[in-house]
């Protein structure tokens, strides 16, 4: 669950640390979070490959995120989470329980996908963008490293679209030497999601045990 939770991470404060090689990186990163920020409903499907300090692998995850603002709800393999900009639910498929919290911002930075994507405003500083293909999209792969040395990841790397200003791919690598690879599948900004949906239903998880948290 923890390499998949890893797959959203980040706060939402600016610290101005850009230089003036960079300003095209903050640019490009800027569009990509406008569109997460401003749309009323993207749907995206990722997959998730995690190595350890010495290379090992472990087994791959794959998932959904619907996201509206800063409401989500992330479906993974073996947990579902739902966050309505307040409440924040996450069910364990295995046990058959959901854990109901009011998430502070360091608690939510460890799921919301809107919280990645402005992971570059947290105090990180952006080198200049480099033009590749990554999975067969022409992107601006953008590397971060933190200004500071109190960070949980020493370093992240965006890879954005080209054409749409989208994400592609991120790698999180954290202060041990982890690894974290998340490829976005699929991406789908045409929707229109109601508030409900980002809510847990207690009624499609019929005998779910309730722990309340708040």
């Amino acid at each position: 669950m923890k390499s998949g939770v890893i797959l959203f991470a980040a706060l939402l404060l600016y610290l101005p640390l850009f230089s003036q090689n960079n300003a095209t990186s903050k640019a490009i990163m800027d569009k990509a979070f406008a569109g997460f920020e401003t749309s009323q409903g993207i749907q995206l499907f990722f997959k998730i490959t995690s190595t350890d300090a010495k290379g090992n692998a472990y087994e791959p995850q794959t998932g959904a995120a619907f996201i509206k603002g800063n409401r989500f709800k992330l479906e993974m393999e073996s947990t579902d989470i739902w966050f309505d900009g307040e409440t924040q639910w996450v069910y364990i498929k295995e046990t058959n329980e959901v854990n109901i919290s009011k998430p502070d911002g360091q608690e939510l930075a460890t799921v919301s996908p809107l919280a990645l994507l402005g992971m570059y405003k947290n105090g990180y500083i952006l080198k200049v963008p480099i033009s590749k293909t990554i999975n067969g999209i022409p992107v601006w792969q953008i590397e971060m490293i933190p200004a500071t040395g109190n960070k949980n990841f020493k370093a992240v790397t965006a890879a954005i679209s080209k054409k749409n200003n989208t994400v592609v791919q991120v790698i999180l690598t954290t202060a041990n030497h982890m690894k974290t690879q998340i490829d976005i599948t699929r991406y789908n900004a045409n929707h229109q999601f109601d508030n409900a949906m980002f809510r847990f239903d207690k009624t499609a998880h019929p005998g779910a045990e309730i722990i309340d948290l708040r």
